[in-house]
């Protein structure tokens, strides 16, 4: 028999010399983990639990309803206290001479001295009331029970059992046995739920209050944003403003800081305080705070602003109901109004709202004005705004130059006399050699006015946008003199000066708008030259002071804390060209925003105004020029002109070609066409027929030689 063997060894193979041998090590086993003692996972699975959601939610919860029915008795004691004793009047009389208010002092005064005596009669009343109740009840009692009597008589005789007579005082005292045995059966339940129920009302009071902290309150509560404004409230924020002398102080106050505050009331969006500060707290301290004053008030830094009324020691709180700043505040009665009118002396510009939703009008009456601010944040806007109400007063002149020429001015074509558009260095010269007919036309009023006090002139305003362009141009004239700069050789600079020193009285007024001054691209002497100062957003403090002075942002103005993009529109401006409130140097408004076909819809008003302005629209230099042409370009549809005004067009128009023309030169011109300036009144004109019938026969004339 064949035995199959198997073998449980296998036999290694021999090992080929030539084959490359790999070494392995053998590592140990690692040693087993040590267990997890038992305290240590049940200390996890505590800290886990006592961690969780869940636990956190209910921990709340019991120490917020726990906290309600506490502070909801200590609320309602405190209630009784108040209306058993004189402690409200009390503490209403010491607020009031803490505030200085003594006239309302005297009425509290008065009010508790006459509780007192009424709680005195009502006191001694009560000494003799004993007395009188007994008196009281054995009387009743007598009444009682012969009335009983009375009734069981009549009842014998009515049904002949004089054992009647008793009856009606038998079923008194069995009806009386009964309500005992009603009250011994409810008393013991009542000794029960009647705490019960003491502590739900309690509760109640505690809960209507939220009388817990504020970590204990449900989590929409404890967001509380856009949470009413309350006297508390702003207490509260101010104790925990990080100032530990305003800390003390409230705290050492009897009425818990009370006597602090202003009435609270409704401005417009929001609400307003004052503030009035202990003696070791100064303004400057509370403004350097803004941002932790509105988020302990429950708002954002944008939504509380703080102004320096005129009373001493005192900061001005003005704090917006939540997202009510991100609504738009609707167009302007310049787009709604088309009967809407505008007077240069006596009317203002509708401007805007300021925070408080009052409308906000600007009187720009001799003012020169400047606008700066961030690039796109609605500068242009702005300053157009006002342009178009003074626009509708036909008695105004413009002179504009737009140096970024993208189109924002163009609508005034055919209200401004001039209007310049291009951002170049030629456009830039041009602006610069306009500001200085400026000053020639102001110089040349001036002059007529030392002859005849008396004289009055129609209101020129020379508006120049993207001004930075002109203080930073490096082009040069051929007297070597920069046209850009801010010293006394560059042009642009020294005309707007001499604009700012004397433009106003003869009214020749300045509006400049710029983009993020420096002092480079806004001279300190050309910007503290204009009586009204706007910002829009800004980066610093620094440039907010360049744009409105050290006064008004030192007493709390600050276009640097305005949001990118998001206030597009909204102004800081430092004016007397605005009511405000006394004491109160600068104000904060939201603009209106009138876009370009409303702009030009309102433009087409102020045009049906005016008797046919001829817009001039300076062209490029070195251009060839036709003298007579340029004529009848710069008189337009006036049926004539005085040589004087035509002169000066042209010299706006071309500088190049006409700075150094005379009334020969313009008399040449004339009569080389068969035409010349006649008398009117006494004073030389252009009569535009004449012009124009001159023009009429030269092209006549090339007709027919060319046809020749």
């Amino acid at each position: 028999m064949t035995e199959n063997v198997v073998h449980l060894r296998k036999t290694p193979e021999p090992v080929d010399p030539d084959a490359s041998v790999t070494t392995l090590t053998v590592v140990p086993d690692a040693p087993p983990a040590r267990p997890v003692p038992l305290w240590v996972r049940s200390g996890r699975a505590v800290k886990a639990a006592a961690t969780a959601d869940g636990t956190k939610t209910a921990g709340r919860a019991v120490v917020r309803h726990g906290l309600y029915t506490f502070n909801g008795g200590r609320i309602v004691a405190r209630r009784t206290w108040d209306g058993r004793t004189g402690a409200r009047y009390e503490r209403m009389l010491r607020a009031a001479e803490a505030a200085g208010n003594y006239e309302v002092a005297e009425e509290w005064e008065e009010r508790l001295q006459r509780f007192r005596d009424a709680r005195h009669r009502r006191r001694m009343d009560l000494l003799h009331s004993p007395v009188e109740v007994a008196k009281g009840i054995a009387v009743g009692t007598g009444m009682g029970i012969g009335a009983l009597v009375a009734l069981g008589v009549v009842m014998a005789i009515n049904n002949g059992d004089v054992k009647d007579v008793l009856t009606p005082l038998a079923a008194t005292i069995d009806f009386i046995g009964l309500l005992i045995r009603i009250v011994q059966i409810v008393w013991g339940p009542a000794l029960i739920l009647g705490p019960l129920f003491a502590l739900l009302g309690m509760w109640a009071v505690g809960s209507k209050q939220q009388a817990a902290p504020q970590w204990a309150l449900p989590a929409n509560v404890r967001s509380s944003e856009g949470e009413p404004i309350t006297p508390s409230i702003v207490v509260k924020a101010l104790r925990h403003l990080g100032l530990p002398a305003l800390r003390n102080a409230i705290k050492a106050m009897d009425d818990g800081g009370a006597a602090m505050l202003s009435p609270i009331v409704i401005a417009g969006c929001g609400v307003e305080v004052d503030v009035a500060l202990p003696l070791e707290v100064s303004t400057i301290e509370v403004q350097q705070r803004r941002r932790k004053l509105a988020e302990n008030l429950n708002r954002h830094e944008h939504e509380v602003f703080i102004t320096i009324p005129e009373a001493a020691r005192t900061v001005r709180l003005w704090i917006a109901d939540s997202g009510a700043l991100d609504e738009p505040i609707g167009p302007s009665p310049l787009v709604t109004d088309e009967t809407i009118t505008a007077n240069y002396k006596t009317g203002s510009a509708p401007w805007g709202q300021d925070l408080r939703g009052d409308a906000v009008e600007l009187n720009l009456y001799q003012r020169h004005l400047l606008i700066t601010g961030r690039s796109n944040q609605g500068k242009t806007a702005a300053l157009r705004a006002l342009a178009l109400w003074l626009a509708l007063d036909r008695s105004v002149t413009f002179w504009i130059a737009d140096l970024k020429g993208a189109g924002d001015w163009g609508m005034f074509e055919g209200i401004a006399d001039v209007l310049i558009e291009g951002p170049s260095d030629d456009h830039v010269i041009q602006a610069t050699e306009m500001v200085e007919d400026a000053v020639e036309e102001m110089n040349r009023r001036i002059e007529v006015r030392r002859k005849d006090p008396k004289a009055v002139f129609p209101t020129l305003i020379v508006t120049v946008d993207e001004a930075q362009l002109a203080f930073m141009c490096p082009a040069v004239d051929d007297a070597k003199r920069p046209y850009g700069g801010s010293k006394a050789t560059s042009r642009y600079f020294m005309a707007v000066r001499k604009l700012h020193n004397q433009g106003r009285v003869v009214d020749v007024l300045m509006w400049q708008g710029t983009q993020d001054p420096t002092d480079q691209n806004l001279p300190k002497l050309v910007r503290e030259g204009a009586h009204t100062r706007a910002s829009l957003v800004l980066g610093s403090e620094s440039q907010s002071k360049m744009a409105l002075g050290d006064k008004a942002v030192e007493e709390g103005a600050a276009p640097h804390m305005l949001r990118q993009g998001l206030d597009k529109g909204t102004l800081v401006v430092a004016t007397d060209g605005i009511k405000m409130p006394k004491g109160q140097s600068f104000i904060t408004v939201r603009t209106h925003f009138i876009d370009d076909d409303p702009a030009k819809e309102i433009a087409d008003r102020a045009k049906a105004l005016r008797d046919g302005v001829t817009t001039l629209r300076v062209i490029e230099r070195g251009e060839e020029r036709d003298p007579l042409a340029d004529i009848a370009a710069v008189i337009g549809d006036a049926p004539r002109l005085l040589t004087t005004d035509v002169l000066k067009r042209l010299a706006t128009l071309d500088r190049d070609a006409y700075d150094g023309w005379t009334n020969g030169d313009l008399k040449r011109v004339l009569e080389a066409e068969g035409e010349e300036p006649k008398k009117s009144h006494g004073r030389m004109v252009v009569h535009r027929d004449h012009v124009l019938r001159a023009l009429a026969n030269r092209d006549a004339e090339g007709s027919a030689s060319a046809s020749e």
